[in-house]
């Protein structure tokens, strides 16, 4: 995939190291020089010299063939005009790093998928919002040896229909992966299922698994995008 990153301080450039070690194709944009070189020479990645807001910049990096933007710089209203430049040029994960909570809902109206508060920030939850962007929420635990996925259900999902028994009885579904949590609708309580419990289009589900079976499951449920 190709990820554009907006600003290369120390956020961005960790972000930049981790998303080329996993095979991606990263750009940067900074208005340092000495950023900018510092990503071409020491990271690796292909860096160009301006603001991230500036629309001749971003064309120039490529912003039109982007998988994903990660806004990343220090400045919650630049990271606005970040996030909504990258709506308009139909970018289609656009995580935000957010320092201040006033924004939250402003970035959710200009369009961002993910936003993450600088008080949560961790490596894995970018790269996890990159890498799955079908998972909702995703909390680690035991020092990241399980993972527990909050998962939206959509109408095509394989499970729609199914009973939770019958899902844990399929060869395909991920060995040791547990359902622990649904919820049939926004206005509906959690509660936990049982084998009986059927999952419909629509619903939402907790699931516990490891972090390497991740991406079994969501082939598992049809939710990976092409």
């Amino acid at each position: 995939m190709y990820v554009l990153i907006g600003g290369m301080g120390g956020i961005g450039s960790n972000l930049a190291k981790n998303l080329l070690k996993m095979g991606h194709t990263v750009a940067a944009v900074d208005t340092d020089p000495q950023a900018c070189q510092y990503a071409r020479e020491k990271i690796g990645v292909i860096a160009f010299e301006g603001s991230a807001v500036n629309t001749s910049v971003l064309l120039e990096a490529g912003v039109r063939k982007a998988g994903a933007v990660i806004a990343a710089l220090q400045e919650d209203a630049l990271n606005l005009a970040l996030v909504t430049l990258s709506k308009h040029y139909g970018v289609p994960q656009i995580v935000v790093r957010m320092s201040d909570g006033d924004f939250a809902e402003p970035y959710r109206l200009a369009g961002a998928t993910h936003i993450i508060s600088t008080t949560e920030l961790t490596l894995n939850r970018v790269i996890n919002a990159i890498e799955y962007p079908q998972v909702d929420a995703m909390m680690h635990f035991e020092q990241g040896q399980i993972e527990v996925l909050k998962l939206s259900i959509p109408p095509n999902c394989s499970i729609v229909g199914r009973s939770v028994a019958a899902i844990a009885q399929d060869p395909r579904f991920p060995s040791g992966t547990l359902i622990i949590g649904y919820q049939a609708n926004a206005h509906e309580d959690l509660k936990i299922p049982n084998g009986n419990t059927l999952l419909e289009d629509g619903s939402t589900i907790l699931a516990v698994t490891k972090p390497e079976l991740v991406r079994q499951l969501i082939d598992f449920m049809g939710l990976c995008q092409s």
